[in-house]
């Protein structure tokens, strides 16, 4: 253990600071494809009882229109979150009629690419500038990418706690926005972290080694075939976080630095204002039509896809990078999850718990700056574990060395096990965390245990993944809808599905100017202020 770990740890143990971790925020996004009774896609626009897509807090859809996106309220316990995650999906049950929620990451059989919808969020400036970008997206990635589900964790430590580690670690006051800036670089130090051992993650909850032979659409690949229908690696644990995702030749070299918030939100500003040729051959209209917001390596900053995000709530007409400048990062989103096809809503309450402690290990531990040969060996780290994670006898580098994965992993459960009984006194959960240590230190015994390994069974046995997806969507389903909501949170949905129509239909009715005028304003709003 480091110096700085033991000296946060008690730091945080003792008796004028404990309940601080209590003060911490979850919260879960889960994106879902609707599928038919047969399993594949759902061509039905996103169903209005609902809600609207543009305006509900809690169900939107992502980048197709059947890719629905659920979004819990951020809460102090993640089991709250979950709870909250589980009534979601109970009330989006009782609306969804003959369709069902698909149980994997990768997606079900998907018709041609012009069959395949994009998100739609109404005829406001606001809504067809989601949906440009969406279109945007399909242009540069194919619409089949746009039906890939995963997981995304939110999580914060409170800004109380911050304040206390920069007292005691003699951090100066006197400078304008010191503590803030203390706050912003430790969520970036725990990013850097977070790259250093994420592959960890990939290898325990990846969930995603076979997937159905037409999502490649007829490209190159180097994978194996398991069936008529369903191609697979043996050893993958996350064929979604491989490069067979959100990649093309224009983000390639796009790395954003993370060793300063600055160079984070200068290197994403760039490839927002950056032209790429191929896309400025395309243009941003054809035939009149809007068909991307940008000629630029990236429309959006949101377009980069990263594993994690520094993240600020954003105030209305504000981006994300203006968030991050003019107030600091408030909290981090790990995106790098696959969806769990044993679990009902996606996510098991024990990973939550894991990554809980696994995330408080990446914030308060030693995280020296990463330079450019050692983010590769990370990345390469990373690629490894998730097209060959369970092989015998991986290794991974570390220190310029190669280490046996499973021997590098139980040393770094090891290292996070100081954490786990810390949340585990201050939270009173009964061994809740260190409970979940040793079922993931259990599957590095025994690569048989890991979901990547169970799935690959499954799909084995029954000969086809879309055969292993549409039943365990089946037996979500019956398991979601066989213990309804009560009626009275049935209504409490309603009327939220109802308020979030009549905000759209508001922000309709008071839209003003043209939406060329709309994006050209967007688009030149990237510069950070000085608040």
């Amino acid at each position: 253990m480091s110096n700085q770990l033991s000296r946060r740890l008690a730091l945080l143990d003792d008796d004028a600071h404990r309940g601080l971790l209590q003060q911490g925020l979850r919260g879960i996004e889960r994106e879902t494809l609707r599928v038919d009774q047969q399993g594949d896609l759902a061509r039905t626009p996103h169903p209005a009882q609902l809600g609207a897509a543009l305006t509900h807090p809690q169900i939107t859809t992502d980048y197709a229109e059947a890719l629905l996106e659920f979004i819990t309220p951020a809460e102090h316990d993640i089991g709250l979150a979950l709870n909250r995650l589980d009534a979601i999906h109970r009330f989006a049950y009782t609306k969804l009629g003959d369709e069902m929620l698909w149980s994997q990451s990768m997606p079900c059989d998907l018709p041609p690419e012009e069959e395949i919808e994009i998100g739609w969020y109404g005829e406001s400036n606001i809504g067809m500038l989601k949906h440009v970008y969406r279109r945007g997206l399909a242009l540069r990635y194919g619409k089949a990418m746009q039906c890939i589900a995963g997981i995304h964790y939110n999580y914060s430590l409170p800004e109380q706690l911050w304040k206390v580690i920069a007292e005691h670690e003699g951090i100066a006051e006197e400078r304008r926005h010191a503590l803030r800036d203390f706050q912003s670089e430790s969520y970036i130090a725990m990013i850097r972290n977070f790259r250093r051992y994420s592959w960890l993650l990939m290898y325990l909850f990846g969930a995603s080694p076979v997937l159905a032979k037409g999502f490649l659409r007829g490209q190159a690949h180097q994978l194996e075939t398991l069936s008529d229908d369903t191609l697979y690696l043996p050893y993958a644990t996350s064929l979604r976080m491989s490069d067979l995702g959100y990649q093309n030749d224009a983000q390639a070299g796009l790395r954003p630095h993370e060793n300063s918030l600055e160079s984070y939100v200068t290197s994403l500003m760039d490839a927002v204002n950056r032209p790429y040729p191929p896309y400025e051959e395309l243009g941003t209209k054809k035939d009149g039509e809007w068909i991307q917001l940008s000629t630029n390596i990236l429309q959006i900053e949101n377009e980069y896809y990263s594993t994690i995000r520094p993240k600020r709530v954003i105030r209305t007409g504000e981006r994300p990078v203006q968030a991050l400048c003019n107030r600091g990062v408030q909290y981090i989103e790990v995106r790098c999850l696959d969806v769990d096809p044993f679990e009902p809503v996606g996510v098991a309450l024990e990973t939550g718990r894991f990554l809980d402690a696994f995330l408080l290990f990446c914030a308060l531990e030693e995280s020296p700056m990463i330079n450019a040969m050692e983010g590769q060996v990370h990345a390469r780290n990373f690629a490894r574990t998730v097209k060959e994670g369970r092989k015998p006898g991986l290794t991974l580098t570390r220190d310029d060395q190669e280490i046996p994965l499973q021997q590098w992993a139980d040393e770094l459960i090891e290292r996070i096990r100081p954490l786990a009984e810390l949340l585990d006194s201050e939270h009173n959960y009964k061994g809740a965390h260190v409970e979940s240590l040793e079922h993931q230190k259990a599957k590095v015994a025994n690569p048989a245990l890991t979901p990547s390994a169970r799935v690959l069974d499954e799909v084995r046995a029954l000969g086809s993944f879309a055969k292993f997806g549409l039943r365990q969507s089946e037996l979500h389903a019956r398991t979601l809808r066989a213990d309804p909501l009560m009626p009275a949170e049935i209504a409490a949905f309603e009327e939220q599905a109802q308020a979030s129509l009549a905000e759209q239909a508001e922000i309709e009715r008071n839209d003003t100017g043209s939406f060329d005028d709309f994006v050209a304003a967007y688009n030149s709003s990237t510069l950070c202020g000085n608040s």
